[in-house]
């Protein structure tokens, strides 16, 4: 089996990947970017599932990476759960787009494809394809013209954004 490895590694790059037609935002800071998020609308994913009142908090590592803590409430569990990982990005820094990992080796794709560049109040994530998207805000809620718009963005990229869920 000697393309074994081979075939791991472009799966695993693949899953780092942009959706097709979609663009990572430019101009990024992370420094600006850090700092606690909460989750406004997200599509449905098995790690995600259940939980209500996600969060998301952005710190530096000491390796130039950055540090990340997911929380949500489990209602059936009747706790909070949290999920601490590592990202690094793909591209520039001044490129919104890294990869992240919650599990040894394997990455997967954080795209920050919308962006409130002036003040850093919203952003809009895409994974590697159209099947993982988040809507952030620095605040538990986003006005809802902001909200729509955001909205509307995804759905011309070709989001499902009919299923979006809003814990």
């Amino acid at each position: 089996m000697p393309y074994l490895p081979l075939l791991l590694l472009m799966l695993v790059s693949g899953c780092t990947g942009l959706p097709s037609g979609v663009k990572p935002v430019t101009g990024f800071e992370l420094n600006r970017y850090l700092g606690k998020w909460y989750e406004i609308a997200r599509l449905d994913h098995s790690f995600e599932r259940g939980l209500t009142d996600v969060t998301a908090e952005y710190s530096l590592r000491d390796d130039g990476g950055v540090s990340v803590l997911n929380s949500g409430f489990n209602a059936e569990a009747g706790q909070r759960q949290s999920a601490e990982g590592k990202a690094y990005f793909v591209e520039s820094p001044d490129v919104g787009r890294l990869k992240v990992s919650f599990f040894g080796p394997f990455y997967g794709a954080y795209n920050i494809i919308a962006l409130d560049k002036a003040n850093y109040s919203y952003a809009m994530i895409a994974g590697y394809d159209r099947d993982y998207l988040w809507i952030l805000s620095r605040t538990p809620k986003l006005d809802q013209k902001t909200l729509q718009t955001l909205i509307d963005q995804a759905q011309s990229l070709g989001f499902a954004t009919q299923n979006l869920i809003y814990p």
